[in-house]
C-alpha cells in the first residue's frame, strides 16, 4: 500500500509541472529556436552496439521513461509550428 501511496504523491507533485509545460506558449522566434535546439527530434539514447558489422545489442529508446516526455515533445512541436506557420521559416534543419 505504501508503494501506491508514494506513486500518487509523486504524480501529484509532477502534475503542476506537466500542466505548465502544456500551457507554455511560444511568442517569439528566439524562444522557438531555443526549444527546437534543446529538445531532440528522436531519443538520443537508442543505440545499436555493433562488433565487426554485426549487431550485438540494441538499446531501446528510454525517453518515454521521462515523466514529461509527452509535454516536451508537444513543446517542440509548438515551437516548430510557430517557426513554420507564423515566421514562415524553413524547419528542415530541425527534422
Amino acid at each position: 500500500m505504501l508503494h501506491l501511496t508514494s506513486n500518487k504523491f509523486i504524480a501529484s507533485l509532477l502534475r503542476p509541472i506537466a500542466q505548465k509545460l502544456d500551457e507554455f506558449e511560444i511568442r517569439n522566434s528566439e524562444t522557438a529556436h531555443f526549444f527546437c535546439r534543446l529538445i531532440p527530434a528522436q531519443c538520443p539514447f537508442e543505440r545499436d552496439i555493433c562488433f565487426f558489422g554485426h549487431v550485438l545489442l540494441h538499446i531501446p529508446p528510454m525517453c518515454k521513461l521521462n515523466p514529461f516526455y509527452e509535454q516536451l515533445v508537444g513543446l517542440r512541436f509548438k515551437a516548430l509550428c510557430y517557426l513554420a506557420d507564423v515566421c514562415g521559416e524553413d524547419i528542415a534543419a530541425y527534422c
